[in-house]
């Protein structure tokens, strides 16, 4: 047996290179298309401005029940024919919702893309949406939810996302919604939203080799019939992050743990400090060598894992610290981790930390945009964020040659460990006391 002692060091950066991007401007509508040579599977993505932010008040999840009623047939075939119809293209269909688009992801070999997207068009401009399968959808949603919000995390998440964004209307309440606002919503809703906001063309994103790919094929396919100008895309709603940060203590009697949500308000997606702000979160809570999980799992034992980063969104962003900890040492536990934040916010980061960040993230994306639907993934985040074609290699090239320097003074500014919201679910009876050395 070999006891090694010291962390192996980091390989030399591997060459890697964003596939080209081509922009056809047909049919209504835009069609992105990243070329990848000899690519026998091919993806798309439908992307539509129908997110969850769309949703009104007190029906949230609207978005999310459609999502998962597109494969329960269309006014053209019931939900048998239409899965006979994906299958005999050897295609996958994944509708989902987010903060920023709807997307409706296929993917099939090359040849039968076309057929595909027109499939994917289908269920998303003429749905079936019947008014019992739609219940029924909403109904197994509710379920889900309940079950999920049974365990710990849900609540926590929420009282905190309530604080942080509680002036910012629907992005103060959860993506997918809560139990209570999913089973509000009704059938008309969910048409009404489906007449609302999915209509428009949108953008249809595509990577596969465009060789074997008719692309004015694939625009026609997923905007035929369609109309409406874009929607204007509304600004940030700013990063406001009080003096003095507040405490909140979700009860949860009989708990063995405490759920830890800390966190604070932080910049969009689009920001310039975007790579230094995730070298600096990767330093602090990003990976399993980091200050915290370190601290808080390796020196102390106080929980399996803690994760620290930046959650970023077309319109805004946040700062948060999530892990769960033995009851037994609440107040401890929050105070390193408290300890820790406030360490890198006026310390910074070493070299030594920042190399291992560095490789870590670069290699990190390198390996994720290896098939065509991480691709078209990446492509949906430049048209929501409004990035540049040729973004992914330098946000690599960016991530490599960060300095110390650029990096510490991103965590000075984008941290700020008095201005932090902590959420605690757990015991109250047992945790409540310590919980007041925190209130500022």
């Amino acid at each position: 047996m070999t006891l090694i002692t010291e962390r192996p060091g980091a390989g030399a950066a591997r060459p890697y290179a964003f596939p080209s991007v081509r922009r056809v401007e047909k049919h209504g509508g835009t069609l992105i298309a990243a070329h990848l040579p000899g690519q026998i599977l091919a993806s798309a993505v439908l992307l539509l401005d129908a997110s969850a932010a769309r949703e009104a008040e007190g029906r949230e999840g609207t978005a999310t029940v459609l999502a998962k009623s597109l494969e329960e047939g269309t006014k053209k075939r019931d939900s048998a024919a239409y899965a006979l119809a994906l299958e005999g293209l050897g295609a996958e269909l994944t509708p989902s919702v987010d903060w920023d688009a709807f997307r409706i992801g296929v993917s099939a070999p090359a040849p039968m893309l076309a057929g595909a997207v027109r499939l994917a068009a289908e269920a998303a401009r003429t749905p079936k949406l019947d008014p019992a399968d739609v219940a029924r959808v909403r109904d197994d949603e509710v379920t889900a939810l309940r079950m999920d919000w049974a365990q710990p995390g849900p609540r926590a998440d929420a009282a905190l996302r309530q604080d942080l964004f509680g002036a910012d209307g629907r992005y103060s309440r959860p993506l997918h919604g809560d139990p209570s606002s999913v089973a509000a919503v009704t059938v008309e809703d969910v048409l009404a939203f489906h007449e609302a906001w999915m209509l428009r063309p949108g953008v249809l994103l595509v990577a596969g080799d465009l060789d074997a790919l008719d692309l004015d094929a694939l625009a026609e396919a997923a905007f035929a019939g369609t109309s409406g100008a874009a929607l204007p895309v509304e600004g940030p709603l700013g990063v406001p992050i009080p003096e003095r940060g507040r405490t909140i203590l979700v009860d949860r009697p009989g708990s063995v743990q405490s759920t830890l949500r800390i966190g604070h308000r932080a910049p969009e997606r689009a920001t310039p400090d975007y790579v230094a702000m995730t070298l600096a979160a990767t330093v602090l809570g990003g990976a399993f060598t980091s200050r915290l999980n370190h601290l808080i799992r390796e020196v102390k034992g106080y929980t399996y894992g803690i994760r620290g980063s930046y959650a970023m969104t077309r319109r805004a962003g946040r700062f948060e610290v999530a892990a769960g900890v033995q009851t037994a040492v609440t107040g401890p536990a929050i105070a390193d981790t408290l300890g820790e934040i406030r360490r890198t916010q006026q310390e910074g980061v070493t070299e030594a930390e920042l190399e291992v960040a560095r490789t870590w993230r670069a290699g990190q994306l390198s390996v994720e945009m290896q098939t065509p639907g991480a691709i078209a993934g990446a492509l949906a985040t430049l048209v929501v964020h409004g990035l540049p074609d040729d973004y992914y290699e330098t946000l690599r090239r960016e991530y490599l040659e960060a300095t110390v320097e650029q990096v510490s003074e991103a965590a000075g500014r984008h941290l700020s460990v008095d201005g932090l919201t902590l959420v605690v679910e757990g015991d109250a009876e047992k945790i409540g006391e310590d919980l007041k050395q925190f209130d500022k």
